[in-house]
């Protein structure tokens, strides 16, 4: 596939500290590509700087092979995380606001049913609730038609259901060939929408790939878990296990083995479930914290 942009060696220092250190990967168009890391991995300063709101200390940044390409900023579009709206402007004059910066604006009459802006066009667009105000700012980070989509974040906040709406957005854009850059908190958000994560900690990155091939490299086995009073102390010993909120989870390389040793320990076993691996559990395992903490 085409590599739409390229960061090759990309180091920001700031007085003395090395905020990012010298990272390096490539996105493919027409993909959603997820950047991952903790607060203080220099996961923002790396996209502010792929966004050319930030200017690198040294490194470049190719868009479609170019370096410091003119094209770049016409056909890019972002979705801050923190974006301030006009107080007296409704949302439908807002759009055209914005539409008349741009020589190559949508046409709004589409932006408005994709977006699905139609019941709250007259509404003040500085008092709309969190689910429409991300709607609108993502019609806006639309609405020049872009090839390269930046979407810093965009479901904090959310309900669950405003969440579910917002990805079926996401995945619709993508439907559309233009190229995603997806930063989330929420390991279901990157595994349901990213087809290739990036994952950066202390400035550097730890490891990148598909979801799918990232949870193969990293996991051979499975959890079993059930609830804390369900398996004796003693019999607990025999099993390489954790303990969240009063459940244990087993590590099992065997399914079958592990049932027979929990039926030999005269365990309960009326609540027992099997899980596989998650993004969470992956972002434990290589980085040693939870992505939201």
């Amino acid at each position: 596939m085409t590599v739409i942009l390229e960061v090759r060696n990309l180091r920001k220092h700031y007085k003395n500290v090395e905020a990012v250190k010298g990272i390096s990967f490539a996105i493919e168009q027409g993909i959603c590509f997820g950047l991952l890391g903790p607060n203080g991995a220099g996961k923002t300063t790396t996209i502010e700087m792929m966004e050319g709101i930030t200017q690198p200390t040294s490194g470049e940044i190719l868009y479609k092979g170019i370096s410091n390409n003119p094209n770049f900023k016409a056909e890019a579009g972002i979705q801050f995380q923190s974006t301030a709206l006009m107080d007296f402007l409704t949302v439908i004059e807002v759009l055209r606001l914005f539409a008349g910066l741009y020589h190559n604006s949508v046409e709004l009459e589409a932006l408005i049913q994709q977006c699905s802006l139609g019941d709250f066009l007259h509404h003040p667009a500085a008092k709309l609730s969190g689910g429409q105000r991300q709607r609108l700012l993502l019609a806006l980070a639309l609405i020049n038609n872009p090839e390269i989509v930046f979407l810093d974040e965009p479901t904090t906040g959310l309900d669950p259901q405003s969440r579910r709406n917002f990805w079926s957005l996401i995945q619709s854009i993508k439907a559309q060939g233009k190229t995603i850059v997806l930063t989330t908190h929420y390991m279901d958000e990157a595994e349901s929408l990213c087809d290739n994560l990036l994952i950066v900690d202390r400035g550097e990155v730890v490891t990148e790939g598909s979801p799918q091939a990232l949870l193969k490299q990293h996991f051979g086995y499975a959890y079993v878990c059930l609830p804390q009073e369900s398996l004796s102390a003693e019999a607990l010993v025999q099993f390489d296990y954790t303990i969240h909120a009063g459940k244990i989870e087993i590590t099992s390389y065997s399914i079958e083995q592990t049932l027979q040793q929990l039926l030999a320990s005269n365990a309960d076993l009326s609540s027992l479930q099997v899980r596989n691996p998650t993004l969470d559990d992956l972002f434990l395992k290589i980085t040693g914290h939870s992505l939201r903490e």
